[in-house]
Parts: structure tokens; sequence; C-alpha cells
């Protein structure tokens, strides 16, 4: 695979495939992406809704290599186009309702009794988003060919699909009174999601790029980022009979993996996804206004013990001393680092990491 905003391609990958491994290969694997100067300003366009500004996908591709082309790549840091659809995405393609904001979407509940709509809520492989989708699709891997790559849309499949079905307030009703529709219509939707999942996999995959998405982890094999965003409202032992056997299948659905844990309400959960065999790695987000490293390093230093990279994304570049004093390089990807705001002070930055941090 070739790139040419990431000559070092396929020097780079043999980090990420350390990483996937909990292990480390002659380096830390370390992304800073910065712009590039006097970067020109792709121009700005006028739209009388939300809606028909999410959906100019011919407009949002060329926006969005625009972008890619007026940053640089230091460390290994990958040139990754999002398809950014919102996070309900696969839920609105299931019969949810779905509206748009300036930065985001959002999609409305359609099982309001689980008796009478049960069956309305299934998947339509003709829903106009996924057309749509797709299409966006295939114009950044046109515009990025040989340039930069193209991932997957956000999917939030699973807990969260189901949330969004429901809505989270009926869904923790669910949880007390309807557990037998929550485990059925789980199960039912598992094989939805992998369906649409290979859709876009093979499209990328197809083009030569490897697997990536908002979470921009690569592999050339089957990658994503598992979620449940909605556990932090129920106990480890509701968690573990409803949701756990969905989310151990999906491991073994990818060759790659990652659990995306949200916030201190999930935090009682970790035990439970540090026990999943086949998962490769953890990013722990902790919430705005909770993101100071030193509060989490005993969290870290747990996922390490278990074998499993991490995701770290929420450092201080005033706290890289206290990393590399606490946690072993092996298995986790950095970026994301505040406070790195030039050329020289990135490339000091990384300097310090590849030399003392071993």
């Amino acid at each position: 695979m070739n790139f040419s905003l990431k000559p070092d391609f396929e020097e780079s990958y043999k980090r990420y495939e350390a990483f996937f491994e909990g292990t480390i290969d002659d380096r830390p694997l370390v992304s800073i992406i910065l712009p590039k100067d006097n970067c020109i300003e792709f121009p700005k366009k006028k739209y009388d809704s939300y809606k028909e500004q999410w959906l100019d996908i011919d407009y949002r591709a060329e926006q969005i290599a625009h972008q890619l082309n007026n940053q640089i790549y230091l460390g290994d840091a990958m040139p990754v186009a999002f398809p950014d659809m919102g996070p309900e995405f696969f839920s609105a393609l299931c019969g949810c309702d779905y509206s748009f904001s300036e930065t985001t979407a959002w999609s409305e509940p359609c099982i309001k009794d689980w008796a009478e709509d049960y069956d309305t809520a299934i998947l339509d492989t003709s829903h106009p988003l996924l057309e749509i989708a797709l299409k966006f699709t295939d114009n950044l891997i046109d515009l990025g060919k040989d340039t930069f790559i193209t991932g997957l849309p956000d999917f939030h499949p699973g807990g969260d699909h189901l949330s969004a079905l429901r809505d989270p307030a009926n869904l923790a009703m669910d949880v007390i009174e309807n557990k037998n529709y929550i485990k059925k219509k789980l199960s039912d939707s598992q094989g939805e999601f992998y369906k649409v999942y290979d859709m876009f996999y093979n499209k990328i995959h197809g083009a030569s790029n490897p697997a990536s998405t908002w979470l921009p982890l690569i592999s050339k094999e089957k990658y994503y980022a598992l979620s449940n965003d909605f556990s932090c409202m129920i106990s480890t032992s509701d968690f573990e009979e409803l949701f756990l056997d969905g989310l151990i299948d999906e491991t073994l659905f990818y060759d790659k993996s990652i659990y995306h844990l949200d916030g201190p309400g999930a935090l009682r959960h970790l035990d439970t996804i540090l026990s999943m065999k086949n998962l490769n790695a953890v990013q722990w987000v902790p919430g705005a206004g909770h993101d100071n490293f030193k509060d989490w390093i005993d969290v870290y230093k747990k996922i390490q013990k278990a074998g499993k990279g991490i995701d770290l994304h929420c450092i201080d570049i005033s706290e890289i001393d206290m990393l590399i004093d606490n946690l072993s390089p092996e298995g986790i990807f950095l970026r994301n680092i505040t406070g790195v705001d030039s050329l020289e002070t990135a490339r000091k930055l990384l300097n310090k990491l590849y030399t003392k941090w071993k």
C-alpha cells in the first residue's frame, strides 16, 4: 500500500501491528498531526438546512481531501478520511428518523412498544442514507487514490443501537422488565450490522485501503471499535448477561478490535471488558473535565497488565514525563497530545519519546 501523504506507510504499519499485539516494534507508536504553513481555506458553502449540508457528499469529500492535503503527519500519524454520517447512522438504516445539527446527528426512537413495533425496526438495504454513505465512501476513495486512507463510518451497533431504537431511559427500564426482547433484538440486529459493515469494508479493502474509522488505528484486516455507551446506566451483572456475548462475537468477527470505554459510569465494567480474550485494546475516555492523566494512571496500568493495548489520546505535553515514568510503550497508541503547537515542539517531543520511553 502506498499513500503519498504517508510515504513511510509500510514502515509505520509494522508499529500498528505491534500495537494490536500489545508489543512494540522499534519505537513507540506516536501520532502527531499539524497544519501546514499558509494553508488555503477551503471555499465555504451556504445551505438552507443542516440536512442539506450533511448530505452534500461531493462537497464534503472535497473538503476532507483538502484538509488532509494541508496537514503534516509526524511519527506514525496516518492521513485517514472518515466518511462521517453521524453516530447513529446504522440505527437510521433500521427504522429511526434521523436529524442533523451543525456538527452531529441523532436518531428518534422507533420502538415505542416492543410487541407492536419490533418488526418495523429492521435493516432497510434500500435506505437512501445507505446509498449516500456508500457514494460518500466512493468519492473519498477516488480522491484519495495513492494519497490518503479512506476509512469506515461510525456505526454504533449492539447496546448503543438498542438505546437508539428505544431511547436510553426506556431501555434502562427494559433491563428490568423486558430482557427477553433485548436479547432477541441484539441477536437479530447483530447479523444486520455485520452485513452493513461488510458493504463498507469490502469497498475500501477492494480499493487497497486498510481498515480505519473515527478511531484512526489501521489494519490490513477487519478492524473496528466496539462500544456500549449505554452501559453506564446498568450494573455489571446486567451488562454481562445482556451484552457481553454480543461484544465477544464482535471481537471474533473482526481481526483487530478496540473497546471504546466512555465515562466514569462505565468504568465499573473494565474487568469484564478486559476478560474478552480476542479484544486487542481499550480506549478509556474519562469525560470532559476529568482528563488529567495522573488521575487515571492506575486504570492504564490495569489495562496494560491485562495485556491489552491502550489508545491514549488525552494527555498534555506537560504530562509526558509522568507517562514515561509510569507506563511502558508496549501496546500504546499515543496521539492528540495537547500543547504541541509547532513543528519544532513536535520534533523535540518525538525525539524524547523515542530515546527515553523504552
